[in-house]
């Protein structure tokens, strides 16, 4: 057989064999086929899911873009998006440029966060542990609102 006639035969794998050459999980493989990112011939025989080379390379694919931070809602209109032939990639720099401002507030979120934990820790060093009454859950938390 020729090399150009074997890359023409769909090879099929089984989820197991799929999620190893991926480098993830059979349950991945599983709930990404449950949401329709990955869309398998089911065997008629036996009823397996049989996935090709299409399907790894989608399924890398969807790796990769959750390793970017897409959601999979949004990895899921790309890939509708580049399915009707059009090109994703206006959508996709629009979501990664919304997602870095999202997460800039975010982090500055959490700096203050952690500011305000540290002060708590250092205020709560110098007051003693007091058991609950009737107006009081944690006089620690409820100290903090007095800063």
């Amino acid at each position: 057989m020729s090399q150009q006639n074997q890359e023409t035969i769909p090879i099929n794998y089984k989820v197991k064999q799929l999620a190893d050459m991926a480098g993830v999980s059979s349950d991945v493989v599983r709930y990404y086929t449950r949401i329709s990112l990955l869309e398998p011939k089911q065997e008629k025989l036996n009823g397996y899911k049989l996935y090709n080379t299409h399907d790894l390379h989608r399924l890398r694919f969807i790796r990769c873009a959750k390793n970017l931070g897409y959601s999979l809602s949004e990895i899921a209109e790309i890939l509708i998006h580049s399915s009707s032939g059009k090109s994703p990639c206006l959508m996709v720099r629009d979501i990664v440029e919304k997602r870095i401002v999202e997460n800039r507030k975010k982090l500055q979120e959490l700096e203050q966060l952690q500011d305000r934990m540290e002060e708590a820790v250092k205020k709560w060093s110098d007051l003693p542990d007091k058991l609950p009454n009737g107006n009081s859950v944690c006089h620690l938390i409820e100290s903090f609102g007095e800063l």
